[in-house]
């Protein structure tokens, strides 16, 4: 009988302790110095920082101080943070939901390189989604993206080849030639 009570109090005490860890994970804040080289400038520790209140990592989850930490890691030019705010308008996470800025963001890390930045762009642009529907923008993004190794290459060329059956044979002449001065401009 004594073992089995001194089993329950071990329980109650694990119980409490989880729930005093969750409790301690909730009113958190990052780590001070991760937090101080955020505050610092430095675009790589504020998308840490923003990641950690998306996620609710060491942090309550906080879409809305995410979206002001990946904002601010995004105008350093930071296109991880660029394309995670992009989400966050897209979705309507933590800021009201904006295609316009959604699209502006995503614009921004197309530009730099980022491929996931660039198939969504060919996705928005193959439907009209937050701008007007454009085949040739589409295709164009869409044979960036699929230019780069990685675990999505495959579908930006599908989706390629699936927008190039709407545009031209002149068309697909000026794109080629636009992707390769993009290139040229961008060696990855």
């Amino acid at each position: 009988m004594a073992a089995h009570s001194l089993l329950k109090q071990l329980g109650l005490a694990s119980l409490l302790c989880v729930a005093f860890l969750h409790a301690q994970s909730q009113t958190a804040t990052p780590d001070p110095t991760l937090l101080a080289r955020a505050n610092a400038g430095d675009p790589l520790c504020q998308l840490q920082v923003a990641d950690r209140y998306a996620r609710g990592e060491g942090v309550p989850q906080d879409p809305r101080l995410a979206a002001d930490w990946y904002r601010k890691a995004a105008e350093k030019g930071n296109p991880d943070a660029q394309v995670r705010l992009a989400d966050f308008y897209r979705d309507g996470k933590g800021v009201p939901r904006d295609m316009a800025q959604a699209v502006a963001w995503y614009q921004k890390a197309a530009e730099l390189g980022d491929p996931a930045a660039q198939g969504t762009l060919g996705m928005l642009y193959s439907v009209g989604l937050g701008v007007p529907q454009d085949y040739f923008q589409s295709y164009y993004w869409f044979d960036l993206a699929a230019s780069v190794k990685g675990p999505n290459q495959d579908r930006y060329a599908a989706n390629r080849q699936n927008v190039g059956t709407h545009i031209t044979a002149d068309e697909l002449a000026l794109v080629q030639e636009r992707v390769a001065k993009w290139k040229a401009a961008h060696p990855r």
